[in-house]
């Protein structure tokens, strides 16, 4: 069974990565101009160093957010019932 692919909903080029006590918000405009926030969260306590680097490569970074469509799996398996004699 085939599965879609996923498909990039945005590409934000990161201008600010805030830290927080859990991880980072990143901050950055889109390639269709609009603003976005992305806030990322560790399971795990950040020594302050680990922060600061963090933070330094999350602030230069680019982001592209994908999805695959919600009805996908349930598209695939109609098709796969449809075909069955």
């Amino acid at each position: 069974m085939n599965r879609p692919k996923y498909e990039p909903v945005a590409e934000i080029e990161v201008d600010a990565a805030r830290p927080d006590p859990q991880g980072f918000t990143l901050t950055g405009q889109g390639a269709d101009h609009a603003e976005y926030q992305l806030d990322l969260r560790f399971g795990m306590p950040l020594d302050a160093k680990t922060r600061s680097v963090l933070g330094e490569l999350l602030s230069h970074s680019d982001l592209t957010i994908s999805r695959r469509a919600a009805g996908g799996l349930i598209q695939a398996l109609r098709r796969n019932r449809a075909q069955q004699p």
